[in-house]
């Protein structure tokens, strides 16, 4: 069988038993909507928490971000992985204990204000909505190449299936769904790895791999990361292994980045609401132990999987003819996700550092809107750049998709990896929905508008919000601002600059005020949001030396987080001290033991 019909039968499988999950786990009560009856097993939640962390940004860019960017796209590895330590070291117990299944309730609540818990709402709200984006995008990539759609329609038929398994079964049936995911992407993830090593270093274990030499081809006996080191010198780019060094990015921004992405996962909402699904503070600590060694599994391969994508891409087409090219390029090329324009008439594919055209690639039409082709069939850009010889774009959004194909392997092995990108998206999606939809619901609806509205009311609403949800998410995934890992750095960014400061100063402290929190949260995430907003939306092709203090608006939440926490650290020092059973309730969160 060819490619697309194996993908069909196993994405299509795949799709079948977590719509199966979602009928079996439906569920009829907010408690099973919102934390799934607090009667998830915690091996079950570590796997969930899993699929629910990796996202499409963790499954399909992560590995091409570090393919292209080398040591400095590890800011992305170190990131999340320290996060989630953070995360399960520092807040998950307590924020169990403190008994509140969201984080606006957790705000309301420690911060005594109807105000705080609003602003909260929003910051959730805005949060998951930017992270969303990424996962729907993710979702329309992997479509578009191997169900040959395009991208708009691929994020379309994602929409459509999240909304079903999530307004359904609510967070019991997502969490069961995402264990289903987890076995997925993971086995999908694994089995390229393992084959891909093999082939190219003849060890099994792609960690080990990593750091072995090459068995075959002009490069035998010659350390991997030798080899790819010097096919970068050889081509103008950056030394895949260098540090800080000419075209890499600063080291305040690398730091700024790694940081704003570590207290950024303490923030997530989604990640925060897993611990709530368990019986009890004991077992929130083993999800977290469970989780981190499933997401371990898979973090610990993408350096190896990035290099291994970056040597064999170059080796395969630098120099070919493009009349040669072979199939995976010619149907990754059918979705303008790679391209190659002749700037010197040779008809070989060229490959050095600097961008072949001038923005984003824009593809030449006829007034019929067919695609205009050039000398040798390729489909012509509106924008090629002159200033450099480069001749070939490549989305990094598709590295770990086309890596099977690049090395070869069978049929049954690309469509796996289909049905892994599309797992690690859609779970994460429907983790963020259903944030958006329980803010929506409870925290303002419920808390806030109608603290009398009954359970089968606040189901209602739930539903309905994750419905509007799931369009507004589409619509950001049909344009969204960057590549998939970049535009969820930005969400990290965000949940840094807003939740993390008022959650630690909320378990830490008794002094914090309310309305040190508000200030805070507000400060925080609108110069964070502000600057985002103004690099991305209004500055076209802004520089380290436009960025203020040279941080990248992927790093720009670690001000913002600072900022965050002066503020309401000043302003709660000017304000009257937290009702005395709200400085008890901090006591007692801190104190030993489940109760």
């Amino acid at each position: 069988m060819d490619i697309q019909t194996w993908t069909y039968l196993i994405v299509g499988l795949s799709f079948a038993l977590y719509i199966g999950i979602a009928i079996a786990t439906r569920v009829r009560s907010t408690a099973g909507f919102y934390v799934a009856g607090q009667g998830v097993p915690a091996i079950f939640n570590g796997m969930a928490t899993g699929a629910d962390w990796m996202s499409a940004a963790s499954f399909i860019s992560m590995a091409g971000l570090i393919s292209f960017m080398g040591y400095t796209g590890s800011v992305y590895l170190i990131g999340w992985t320290g996060g989630y330590v953070l995360l399960a070291l520092l807040l998950a117990p307590y924020l169990r204990k403190f008994g509140k299944f969201t984080v606006p309730d957790f705000v309301g609540d420690r911060y005594y204000s109807n105000v705080a818990r609003f602003v909260a709402v929003i910051c959730a709200i805005f949060v998951s909505f930017t992270y969303v984006a990424g996962q729907m995008r993710g979702v329309g990539v992997v479509f578009s190449r191997f169900l040959e759609v395009d991208i708009n329609t691929g994020v379309i038929i994602g929409m459509v299936l999240v909304f079903f398994y999530a307004t359904l079964g609510g967070m019991k049936g997502i969490t069961y769904t995402q264990v289903a995911q987890y076995v997925v992407l993971i086995i999908a993830y694994l089995i390229p790895a393992i084959a891909i090593s093999y082939q190219m270093t003849g060890n099994v274990i792609p960690q080990i791999g990593f750091g072995s030499t090459i068995t075959t081809g002009e490069r035998a006996g010659v350390y991997l990361l030798e080899a790819i080191d010097q096919i970068h010198r050889d081509l103008g780019f950056p030394e895949y292994t260098g540090a800080f060094g000419p075209g890499n990015k600063s080291m305040i921004d690398v730091f700024a980045i790694t940081f704003a992405l570590m207290v950024g996962t303490a923030g997530l909402p989604h990640v925060i609401i897993r611990f709530y699904t368990v019986k009890s503070v004991r077992a929130a600590r083993w999800s977290a132990f469970w989780a981190l060694l499933f997401i371990g599994l898979l973090y610990t391969c993408a350096p190896a999987i990035a290099t291994f994508a970056r040597v064999n891409l170059i080796q395969t087409l630098h120099t070919k003819a493009y009349a040669e090219r072979p199939q995976w390029f010619k149907s990754w090329e059918r979705t303008g996700l790679i391209a190659w324009q002749d700037k010197n008439g040779d008809g070989l594919i060229q490959y050095a550092a600097g961008a072949p055209f001038v923005g984003k690639p824009e593809f030449e039409e006829s007034s019929s809107g067919e695609a205009v082709l050039g000398t040798f069939g390729e489909p012509r850009l509106k924008n090629v750049s002159t200033d450099n010889g480069n001749e070939l774009y490549v989305d990094r959004d598709i590295m770990v998709l086309a890596n099977p194909e690049i090395a070869n392997l069978p049929a049954w092995v690309v469509a796996l990896v289909a049905a892994g990108g599309l797992a690690a998206a859609l779970s994460t999606a429907a983790g963020l929905l259903l944030v958006i939809s329980s803010s929506v619901s409870h925290d303002l609806g419920k808390r806030i508008l109608n603290p009398n509205m009954t359970d089968r009311q606040e189901l209602k609403y739930a539903r309905f919000a994750a419905g509007g949800a799931v369009v507004i998410a589409g619509y950001f995934g049909i344009n969204p601002p960057g590549f998939v890992a970049q535009v969820v750095a930005f969400a990290f960014g965000l949940a840094a600059s807003s939740f993390f400061p008022v959650i630690i100063l909320g378990i830490f402290t008794k002094r914090t005020t309310r309305e040190g929190a508000i200030g805070g949260m507000l400060a925080g995430i609108l110069f964070t949001a502000g600057y985002i907003i103004y690099f991305k939306g209004f500055v076209s092709g802004a520089t380290a030396a436009d960025w203020w203090f040279g941080i990248s608006p992927e790093g720009i939440g670690t001000v913002g987080m600072v900022i965050n926490f002066v503020v309401a650290i000043v302003v709660s020092r000017f304000t009257a001290a937290p009702p005395l059973e709200v400085q008890q309730q901090v006591e007692r969160l801190r104190a030993p033991g489940d109760a």
